[in-house]
């Protein structure tokens, strides 16, 4: 029901070996776009979602990160993966050609498929493409305002997913409200025809190799309204006029977080629990750090909604 979209970047696939009895549990299916030539991080964050009996997307042709090149890496590493675990997802973007998008699906016709549609025009073509492969498990349509027509080429092939972006990010973190609106897809994804949702998290869809100089930290925060509706906090250090001391600023930032949950509760997961211990010791563990634990907060906010509609 719910598969959020990962790319494989160090802290993030650290959460996903964390957190992978948690997915399994909820049956949360991730998708892991890889985006780092080392493979062994990702392989770690495969053993354990494989010993928690969990199921992933894997991302065989990344439009992010080191693989855009040459995927050749990519392809002998997922030969090697339990087929049973894995559905191994093909990008198919604006530019897309049919017949190369036809040489990848005959590449990995002995694994089940997903299908990612980010921004292609021609779905009647490619529907009438796909139909021609039994494998195809997904199609997982990324788009911030749904293409209906599109998506109903795709009726019969396979659960559809849609994953929009909830996650509105700012040129400089001291640009971030308190508060906005994220989500309700996790609500309304019915009324869109469709299996399932996803986003891209507390992070949101824009890809950087790495952070920029930190003039101001923010640590965002996502929760449930009493309606169910998804908001997320956003919580900035006071000092932005220099890029120094980025361990000071994270706990000045803190001070707002654990404010907002000793009085309200907001969050209630592990994860604030955690973001509690680092204010009582005034401790920064880095900026990844950081963000891992605010994804996990997501996950857990997003886990604990599916349980409830399960009773």
């Amino acid at each position: 029901m719910y598969y959020p979209y990962f790319r494989g970047k160090q802290y993030e696939l650290v959460l996903i070996k964390e957190q992978a009895q948690l997915l399994t549990d909820n049956k949360i299916i991730p998708i892991i776009e890889p985006v780092k030539l080392n493979l062994n991080p990702l392989e770690r964050a495969l053993v354990s979602l494989n010993e928690a009996n969990a199921n992933y997307i894997l991302i065989a042709n990344p439009t992010n990160g080191d693989f855009t090149r040459n995927s050749t890496p990519l392809f002998d590493f997922i030969q090697t993966l339990d087929k049973e675990s894995i559905a191994v997802g093909l990008i198919v973007k604006e530019d897309s050609s049919l017949s190369e998008f036809e040489r990848l699906l005959n590449m990995y016709d002995e694994f089940p498929l997903a299908i990612l549609h980010h921004g292609f025009s021609n779905g009647k073509d490619l529907a009438a493409l796909c139909s021609n492969f039994s494998n195809i498990k997904y199609n997982i349509f990324v788009s911030q305002e749904p293409n209906k027509l599109y998506q109903k080429h795709f009726k019969g092939l396979g659960e559809r997913i849609l994953i929009r972006d909830g996650f509105k990010k700012q040129l400089k973190n001291a640009h971030y409200p308190k508060n906005e609106h994220f989500s309700d897809l996790h609500i309304t994804y019915e009324e869109e025809n469709v299996d399932g949702f996803g986003d891209f998290l507390t992070v949101g869809n824009d890809y950087s190799e790495s952070g920029g100089p930190a003039w101001s930290v923010a640590i965002h925060m996502t929760y449930l309204d009493k309606e169910q509706n998804m908001f997320i906090n956003h919580y900035v250090s006071d000092r932005q006029d220099d890029n120094k001391d980025a361990g000071g600023k994270f706990l000045e930032a803190l001070n707002y977080l654990v404010a907002d949950e000793n009085k309200n509760k907001f969050f209630n997961t592990k994860a604030s629990e955690e973001y509690v211990e680092l204010h009582k010791k005034q401790l920064f563990r880095g900026l990844g750090y950081a963000k891992k634990l605010s994804m996990q907060n997501h996950l857990e906010i997003v886990a604990r909604f599916l349980r409830s509609l399960n009773g």
